[in-house]
């Protein structure tokens, strides 16, 4: 092999980027867990209606930096529990008067 064709291994595949969303944090009363709330909008099919989807995602805070009210971004990562499926990435804007539902 000459040295044009050898590569330094790579963490992931080239072209494979992880799915990241971005939500707000709901609760951190966890060890290294925090809960994201996502909001995304959507189309009605048959009536055209912007609606509102909201879904809940547990994920992997290592260093608990998250707080609620936090908005965060967050990526799929290997199963690290029954629930958790994702991992933080960054706080994106932290929060200001948070008040809970």
């Amino acid at each position: 092999m000459d040295a044009e064709t050898q590569q330094a291994p790579a963490s992931r595949a080239a072209g494979t980027e992880r799915q990241q969303v971005t939500g707000v944090v709901t609760s951190a009363k966890m060890q290294k867990t925090i809960v994201v709330r996502v909001t995304r909008t959507v189309q009605h099919r048959l009536y055209r209606r912007v609606q509102r989807r909201i879904k809940k995602y547990y994920a992997h805070d290592e260093h608990q930096q998250a707080r609620p009210g936090d908005t965060v971004r967050i990526e799929l990562a290997r199963p690290l529990s029954r629930l958790k499926r994702w991992r933080l990435v960054e706080v994106v804007s932290r929060a200001t008067g948070y008040q809970g539902e």
